[in-house]
């Protein structure tokens, strides 16, 4: 963890850029992926027929991408956001004000108590962790949610080969292991979450966006971008 505290305190600079020049085959701006998922949380809220989050966890904030995108689609929550990296906070925070809290993040355990979020929202962070750290980590942050919240987990689908490419020319992504789908939903599952399900997504590069709308239908597809693993604090 100390060497993941290093390397995104020293990247945070830089991030943005590094992230739009890695994705950058795909006819996308980083802002695009951000909205993206947020707007596939609302969706799966939406499906599951639940009330919407009044707090919000941003799990692995960094400098605050998700921020807008997840106010856009939950006007009304407050958004607490947590990092291991002080310098990407202190970015969130001149971006953001009023808006978020930020707090840092020991590797360890969440400066809040138990059952105080509604949801908690991570995205493309644990391939940044070491394994063998991800269940204690899923069951920290299911004590931090209220019984009945829920947890969205987003992460870079390793059966994607445009997936494979942009992390390998990622900088900040040197060091990542990803994780497949099948076993990050049985982490999920193994820290307590109940309910667990899994949805592929985004699939269709900016040339191919006229096909887009089909996306809402194809989750089941194991070949996007992305997956998110969600489950509900039983």
């Amino acid at each position: 963890m100390a060497e993941t505290i290093a390397e995104f305190d020293a990247v945070a600079a830089e991030y943005a850029r590094q992230h739009a020049e890695s994705i950058a085959f795909a006819g996308e701006e980083p802002e695009y992926f951000a909205q993206y998922k947020a707007r596939k949380v609302a969706d799966l809220y939406r499906a599951l027929n639940e009330p919407l989050p009044d707090r919000i966890l941003d799990f692995g904030a960094g400098i605050g991408n998700s921020v807008g995108p997840l106010k856009a689609e939950f006007p009304a929550a407050r958004i607490s956001c947590l990092d291991v990296s002080q310098a990407s906070l202190d970015m969130c925070a001149e971006r953001f004000g009023d808006d978020v809290t930020t707090e840092l993040f020991d590797g360890h355990r969440v400066p809040q108590p138990d059952g105080i979020y509604d949801m908690a929202f991570v995205a493309c962070v644990f391939h940044h962790v070491d394994h063998a750290e991800h269940g204690a980590l899923l069951r920290e942050i299911r004590r931090v949610l209220r019984p009945g919240g829920r947890l969205f987990l987003f992460e870079h689908n390793p059966w994607n080969p445009a997936t494979r490419y942009a992390v390998a020319n990622c900088p900040f992504d040197e060091n990542a292991v990803l994780i497949d789908p099948i076993t990050m939903r049985r982490r999920l599952l193994g820290a307590g979450f109940a309910d667990c399900g899994t949805s592929f997504g985004p699939f269709f590069p900016a040339f191919l966006s006229a096909l887009r709308p089909a996306e809402r239908v194809l989750g089941w597809l194991p070949m996007g971008a992305q997956y998110v693993v969600h489950g509900r604090n039983a």
